[in-house]
């Protein structure tokens, strides 16, 4: 059956011989694609008369939604809390790296800075769909400076601040602007938090507790004001206790208002976060558990001495410490060894693990209508994985990007051209080209 142009002149994508993620399950059922979104295949046969131009046989590979990543704080040499003059082009650098690892779409994380750094870089990050240049930016991650002294973590001190008053204009004055946060992470057990928390939601910012000496009670109430989401959980907060847990109670918590849900960021690198806690966590609260990496500069690099916005960090193995201490510093993991990992230590379904990295982090962004599923009108972010959960292949907005074995060479784009009246599919896999025509197009192996 020909294809209907009536509606679009775009080619038409059907992959075939594949389990896709979509309802909390693996269907085996083919995926449509056409300018960059998911198709509904029978809206194209019944209303359009249409078919497919090019067909993919995905050798039976899974295919998930791109992976979310909600904290990353560089990586590949770049430092997303260094005011540089080439900011833009290490904020390119990392969107493209990051595709061989599954991150279609990202909040790029600054530590807590001078206001003099947020005042340079902020205006640097510009919220856009992924695209040829890389992955997506969803708006930038804010952790600190209004963060406890107590548990600073890898924060400098000398940067922290506390809310005066008029304490949102304090914000304000510190961040310089908001137009590209999509995130602030702050502890709220600090004087005049819940007046900053009420002011963020009402602008749609995400707020999330971390960094925090805060109790149950002063947790509880920042989710009534607003607060959604827990900045690396069991990390940077006082341990649970069984007579006051502390932010960790929010997971089963009787007190979240009707229809809200609290999420948490887990750092799955095998090093911040025992598999045991792990376990807890996602047993407590598996709806709400969100794979993050917190990865900093040196992710993609050699050990060795990197920096983490004001601070010197040390990469020992996976190990990230502040220079000449023990204090953990971020991490060295990328998402899909977190998917792994978090799916081996926790024994939980491989449509569990995927979505922790997808469908969760789109849920808490509120964005679960475009990203993080696979459901018709989506855009067509998603990645082909093996059962092991290795990455075969990342797709943004329908067009393709292979991982390779030793280079983060990304993919050119898949490209669709005539030729002798059909349609020819381009894939692009490290050293070798291959083309290959109308209905018998394969990935590369």
């Amino acid at each position: 059956m020909p294809s209907n142009k009536s509606v679009s002149d775009a080619p038409i994508l059907q992959f075939t011989n594949c389990r896709i993620l979509r309802s909390h399950r693996l269907q085996r059922e083919d995926l449509w694609v056409r300018e960059g979104k998911i198709l509904n295949p029978e809206k194209l046969f019944f209303d359009e008369k249409g078919s497919a131009d090019i067909q993919l046989d995905c050798k039976d590979s899974i295919i998930a939604p791109g992976f979310i990543d909600v904290q990353i704080n560089g990586g590949f040499g770049v430092d997303f809390s260094l005011a540089t003059d080439d900011f833009k082009s290490g904020i390119d650098l990392v969107s493209q790296k990051i595709l061989s690892h599954g991150v279609t779409s990202f909040c790029p994380t600054l530590v807590t800075s001078p206001p003099s750094v947020y005042h340079q870089v902020l205006p640097q990050i510009s919220i856009r769909n992924g695209g040829v240049h890389g992955a997506g930016i969803l708006g930038a991650h804010l952790e600190g400076p209004f963060i406890s002294k107590e548990k600073k973590g890898a924060h400098p001190e000398h940067c922290l601040r506390t809310f005066e008053e008029g304490a949102f204009q304090d914000l304000l004055a510190t961040y310089g602007s908001l137009d590209c946060v999509r995130i602030v992470t702050l502890a709220p057990e600090m004087k005049r938090s819940s007046e900053v928390i009420r002011e963020l939601t009402k602008r749609g910012i995400c707020v999330s507790l971390g960094h925090s000496v805060a109790n149950l009670s002063q947790a509880e109430e920042a989710v009534q004001h607003g607060a959604t989401f827990i900045t690396h959980l069991f990390n940077a907060m006082l341990p649970f206790h069984h007579r006051d847990p502390g932010i960790v109670g929010l997971l089963t918590s009787d007190k979240i208002p009707a229809g809200r849900r609290v999420f948490y960021g887990m750092i799955s690198d095998g090093i911040h976060t025992n598999p045991a806690a792990l376990r807890i966590a996602h047993r407590a609260h598996p709806k709400g558990l969100v794979l993050v990496t917190d990865a900093i500069a040196g992710m993609g690099l050699a050990p060795g001495r990197h920096t983490l916005g004001q601070q010197v960090v040390e990469i020992d193995g996976l190990n990230t410490y502040i220079a000449g201490t023990k204090t953990l510093s971020g991490s060295v993991a990328t998402m899909d060894t977190c998917v792994r990992h978090f799916q081996e230590a926790t024994g939980c379904s491989v449509e569990t693990a995927l979505e922790a990295a997808s469908l969760h982090p789109a849920q808490l962004l509120g964005i679960e209508h475009k990203k993080g599923t696979l459901n018709y009108d989506s855009d067509a972010d998603f990645l082909m994985l093996n059962d092991d959960l290795y990455v075969q292949a990342t797709y943004i907005a329908g067009a393709s990007y292979q991982r390779a074995a030793f280079s983060a060479q990304p993919l050119l784009p898949v490209t669709a051209m005539p030729a002798t009246n059909s349609l020819v599919l381009s894939w692009w896999s490290g050293e070798s080209r291959q083309i290959c025509a109308g209905g018998d197009c394969q990935p590369p192996a």
